[in-house]
């Protein structure tokens, strides 16, 4: 009687199942990572308008076209101008940018991804 015991260790498909499953989550990293980038970029340009002078006095549409301005400057291409929404009620301006970034991972599965970042000027 030749008994093996006290083996230890994974099978191959052990190992297989692994890297598949850590393949799978970085490819999700490398598509995700530069969405959130970009997020984080549009958020920096929405937190400055509060420190730009002269920021309540301004127009809507100049608010816009600053965010606009600074959205080339930074590379931003998933914000549309209908993502970004500017109210004003009594002294104050809310600038709000919401929207979503669709992410192809592979074959036919999606990451679908939402950001909505605001900002109040006083």
């Amino acid at each position: 009687m030749n008994r093996m015991q006290g083996q230890r260790g994974m099978t191959l498909i052990g190992w297989i199942l692994v890297l598949a499953i850590g393949g799978f989550f970085l490819t999700l990293a490398v598509r995700l990572v530069p969405v959130y980038l970009e997020y984080f970029s549009v958020a920096s340009s929405v937190d400055s308008l509060k420190s730009e002078p002269g920021i309540v006095k301004k127009s809507p549409g100049e608010i816009r076209d600053l965010l606009e301005r600074r959205f080339a400057v930074n590379d931003v291409e998933h914000v549309t101008p209908k993502d970004v929404r500017i109210e004003r009620q009594g002294g104050q301006t809310t600038v709000d940018v919401k929207y979503q970034v669709q992410v192809p991972v592979m074959g036919n599965m999606d990451a679908l991804v939402r950001f909505d970042k605001q900002v109040t000027l006083r």
